[in-house]
This record gives C-alpha cells, sequence and structure tokens, in this order.
C-alpha cells in the first residue's frame, strides 16, 4: 500500500517512518504538516491510506478530515500519541469520517510497530475483500449507500429503562426507522430488559447480536459488557477495546462507530444517566450532521450525561422526556426509508 503521513510531530514521523520499514510490502508516498497541505497533496497524489496525526487542533483536524472525505476520499486512519488519553478528540475525528485509529509506536518499540502494521494489514484486507476494492470502501466512508432505513440512535444509564419505555411507547405501529439503544447494564439484565421494553410497546424489541443489521420498526438493544459499534457493513458487532472505558457498554464508543459508519444522518437521544458517557460520541454526531437531543434537567433521574453533553455543545435540541417521543415521530415523517434529508 501507498501510504502518507499528514499531521504528525517529528518524532511521530519517525516512529511511524520505521514501523513501515518493517513492512517492504508499504510504501512512503509522502509527508506533510498542516490541513491545507494535506488537503492539497491528497488531491494531488491519493494514497491507499492516509496515516492522520493530531498535533493541530482538534477543529483543524476535523475540518481536514472533511475537506479530503469530500473532494479526494481515501481510507484515514487516526495515529495518536495515546488515543485512550484522547478518546474526545479522536471521536471526533472519526465522526468526520476518518476509518479507525492507532497509537503512534513508541519508537524502537516492535510491539507498539506490530499493532500499526495490523491496523494498517487490516485496512487493507478490507478493501481486498470488497467487489470494487478501495471505490467500495470509499463509497462506504463517505455515504452514498440507498435503501437505508432512517437510524434512531439512544443511550441511557442511571433512570434509562423507564425512560427509554416512555419514548418507545409513545412510537407508533409501523415506525419505519431503526432504533439502537446502548442503556448501562450488566449482560445478564440485558436480555430481560430488552423482553421487558418489549411488553410496553408496538415495536419489535430484542437484544442485539453480533451480525445483526438496524431494521426499520425493530429496536435493538446492546447485550453484552464489551461495547456495540456499527461496523463499515452496517451490522452490530462486540468489541473489548478500549479495555480501561469505565462505561460498559459504552455510549461515546457505540455513537462515535453510528458517527463513522452510518452514511444518512439521522437521529439521536442522550437520556439520563450519571458521569458523561455519551456526550463525546453526541458531538461526533452532531458535527456529522445528525439532529442531537439531550433529555432535559427537570426530566432526569439523574443529570449527568445529557449535562455534559449540552455544554459540550453536543445537543441541538433540550427536551423533557414527555417531548423526545413526539419530536423522533416528526423526524422520521420528515425522512422516507431510503431517502436522505439534504
Amino acid at each position: 500500500m501507498r501510504i502518507a503521513i499528514a499531521n504528525a510531530p517529528t518524532a511521530a514521523i519517525e516512529s511511524l517512518r520505521l514501523a513501515l520499514s518493517l513492512a517492504p510490502e508499504h510504501n512512503l508516498a509522502w509527508i506533510v504538516n498542516g490541513s491545507a497541505e494535506a488537503v492539497r497533496m491528497c488531491a494531488e497524489d491519493v494514497p491507499d491510506l492516509l496515516l492522520m496525526g493530531l498535533t493541530l487542533s482538534v477543529s483543524e483536524v476535523v475540518d481536514c478530515t472533511q475537506r479530503i472525505m469530500k473532494k479526494t476520499p481515501c481510507p484515514i486512519l487516526v495515529a495518536a500519541v495515546n488515543y485512550q488519553r484522547q478518546i474526545s478528540e479522536v471521536f471526533q475525528v472519526l465522526g468526520a469520517g476518518a476509518l479507525d485509529v492507532v497509537n503512534v509506536p513508541a519508537f524502537g518499540n516492535a510491539e507498539d510497530a506490530l499493532e500499526l502494521l495490523r491496523k494498517i494489514d487490516a485496512v487493507r484486507k478490507r478493501i481486498a475483500s470488497s467487489a470494487h476494492g478501495r471505490d467500495s470502501i470509499i463509497k462506504d466512508l463517505t455515504g452514498k449507500e440507498k435503501n437505508l432505513p432512517p437510524l434512531i440512535v439512544i443511550g441511557a444509564s442511571t433512570g434509562g429503562p423507564n425512560a427509554i419505555a416512555t419514548i418507545l411507547a409513545a412510537l407508533p405501529n409501523g415506525f419505519h426507522a431503526a432504533i439502537l439503544v446502548v442503556q448501562h447494564v450488566d449482560e445478564q439484565f440485558a436480555e430481560g430488559i430488552a423482553h421487558w421494553l418489549g411488553q410496553h410497546c408496538k415495536l419489535l424489541v430484542d437484544i442485539a447480536r453480533a451480525g445483526d443489521r438496524p431494521l426499520a420498526g425493530h429496536v435493538l438493544i446492546a447485550s453484552t459488557n464489551d461495547h456495540m459499534v456499527l461496523t463499515t457493513d452496517r451490522t452490530i458487532a462486540y468489541t473489548v477495546e478500549p479495555v480501561d472505558y469505565p462505561y460498559r457498554p459504552s455510549v461515546d464508543v457505540f455513537f462515535a462507530s453510528v458517527a463513522q459508519n452510518w452514511p444518512k444522518p439521522s437521529a439521536a437521544v442522550l437520556l439520563t444517566g450519571m458521569g458523561r458517557d455519551g456526550a463525546s460520541g453526541l458531538m461526533a454526531l452532531r458535527r456529522a450532521s445528525w439532529h442531537t437531543i439531550a433529555q432535559d434537567k427537570e426530566s432526569c433521574a439523574v443529570y449527568g450525561m445529557p449535562k455534559a453533553a449540552i455544554e459540550l455543545g453536543a445537543a441541538k435540541l433540550i427536551l423533557p422526556l414527555s417531548q423526545i417521543a413526539e419530536e423522533l415521530k416528526h423526524y422520521e415523517k420528515s425522512k422516507p426509508s431510503g431517502q436522505a434529508r439534504g
């Protein structure tokens, strides 16, 4: 693969060069610093993969990623110094169209270098396995698919089951959006919550299993202690990463994967809960033009997660719980299945 590097500090560039030298099948196409230079070089010489550093402000990196994906799209792998400590920034860049994230190898650390090469090889295999190779991957990244239902994603924690039940109970039979839910709960209770929610609404409710696809009129609930994610082929998967993230399953991880992999901006809701999980992920969705909603303080059992999202500027609307379903019905009617709203 022809691999380019953009916006990485000098020490990181040297570490990346050294790691790439361990795999002779990869060639270094070019190296630049600066958002404008990266956009220009991608236009002049599109690489098979771009390693994008996080040395600029996150808004500049997000803007650079969006401009590249709009003008001359290519797979982008975020190369962070320590992505576990830059999780908010990483989510925002993933929401702008980057494919995945990896830590820059510590200089001379063979294990770190092999992890980078494994990530690169995963991208290569994804391209090779696609019917139309790289063009198919770019089609995924730039969101050109049709015939997908509107998607509603919901995140909740403390007080969440009742809040979710209130919303689902108000949605009509024939509601043609797909709904995916992440509720902080131990996996041994997930199936019971899905069954209980199904008794409170007219929609089909089930636990989300690896390989499931979002379907119109169906509600899928995260069902393991690993993080639920939406993959590039629009199916559900579970991942242990990030291992040290305090919330499991994480709303942030889920929302970020949706921002990255669902091509048609739809609606996202962050409900009652303790802590900050979901705030950064909701911001990634808003940056990706999603209709983002946070529950208001008065109707929350615990005003933690929505508060964090509102303070971050991630919520387009702040609504009491009693009004959220009505907003979703209005939004769903404005987005017929298979059509994207401009």
